[in-house]
């Protein structure tokens, strides 16, 4: 036989009898076990400096937090849109002349954005008033001859109507020559011109798009479940992509739901911006709803009980812990007080912001001496 297989066959036979040798089994330590907890525990103020790896003893952080106003909002999403985006359209047809006004620049009301050839316009203008004239002499010696019963009231009447239809005439002359300048209806910005010098434009051509923006406003859909927490005059915020942040009110709520969304339209009346905001940025819409208590708390304060569920846990006035399940129903970004906005705690308690994972409910604590924050 091989020497290989003799080594093999040897170390079989041994690894089988230290198998089988009896030994003496022992209960493995449990770590979790009561003995091996820390028996002594410290809270002391969050503010306060202490040895947290101190054998046989360790300190929890606790800080008194008392309920504040809070002002829960309604967040949806959004864009920014003109007041008015307008196209201005030609009431008469012709050649046009002139575009006085430059794409993107800014006009005035009744500033001329196109202008359209005159052509025969002037002259009918002309033969009108000299018509007007004409029948003006007409009707009034027609009164002086009725003074002496020289002429009848028909005639007198139909002199008359002949002078009231060239003073129409006159009207409608004078109009067709007006508008031969399509002038701006309200001030703002002149966003598009879809013609050019050379064209022909027809009666109801579009000449430009006006945009006004002043002001501007955010639009966006409130769920039905979110708009009866909202009023007209709400303070509004809202975060744009851009990075920059606007207020306004809330001016407009629809009493109708959009039938495939069953979401209603809002509009917000924003306050004016130092530099002009553009239409359709999309905007996080923030509208201040219904004020409620709440605890600002910080986030490190928040945890988990055996369930799942998330809750703080506090030192109550007998230095004992307890787990209070929360909301979060906001959050403060600022940054001298960042943290959550919860609901579900009584108005004042001593909460643990530190340390709540060695602790569990029902343990007793003991507070650092010459605090009386508990």
């Amino acid at each position: 036989m091989k020497k290989q297989y003799l080594v093999a066959i040897g170390l079989f036979i041994f690894l089988t009898i230290w198998m089988f040798i009896p030994r003496e089994r022992g209960a493995l330590p449990d770590p979790y076990a009561a003995e091996s907890m820390d028996t002594t525990v410290t809270a002391i103020p969050a503010n306060a400096s202490a040895d947290l790896s101190a054998a046989g003893n360790f300190s929890v952080r606790v800080v008194r937090s008392d309920a504040a106003t809070y002002t829960e909002s309604v967040a949806v999403r959004g864009v920014t849109q003109a007041f008015r985006l307008v196209n201005v359209r030609a009431e008469a047809a012709g050649r046009v002349i002139a575009t006085p006004v430059a794409r993107g620049a800014r006009v005035n009301r009744g500033d001329v954005l196109c202008e359209i050839a005159v052509e025969n316009r002037e002259a009918d203008l002309q033969e009108a008033r000299s018509r007007q004239e004409q029948t003006r002499l007409e009707y009034e010696g027609s009164l002086s001859l009725r003074e002496r019963n020289l002429i009848s009231e028909i005639q007198v009447a139909q002199l008359k109507s002949a002078f009231d239809a060239a003073v129409a005439a006159v009207g409608r002359a004078q109009l067709a020559l007006e508008r031969t300048k399509v002038r701006a209806p309200f001030a703002g910005i002149m966003e598009a011109r879809t013609i050019e010098v050379g064209d022909y434009m027809d009666m109801g051509g579009q000449c430009a798009t006006l945009l006004d923006d002043q002001p501007m406003l955010l639009v966006g859909q409130v769920p039905e479940q979110n708009v009866g927490k909202i009023e007209l005059g709400a303070t509004v915020v809202g975060q744009m992509v851009t990075g920059e942040q606007v207020t306004g009110r809330l001016t407009y709520i629809a009493r109708a739901a959009d039938p495939v969304s069953r979401s209603y339209r809002i509009e917000v009346q924003l306050e004016p911006a130092e530099e002009p905001i553009r239409q359709g940025i999309s905007t996080e819409i923030r509208v201040a709803a219904t004020d409620i208590e709440a605890h600002l708390i910080p986030p490190s304060a928040i945890t988990l009980d055996d369930k799942g569920i998330v809750g703080v846990k506090t030192v109550n006035s007998s230095n004992t812990v307890e787990f209070y399940p929360v909301t979060v129903v906001g959050e403060s970004t600022a940054l001298n007080a960042p943290g959550f906005w919860v609901t579900g705690l009584p108005p004042s308690v001593v909460l643990i912001t530190l340390g709540q994972e060695m602790v569990f409910p029902g343990q007793t604590v003991s507070t650092s001496s010459g605090w009386s924050g508990l």
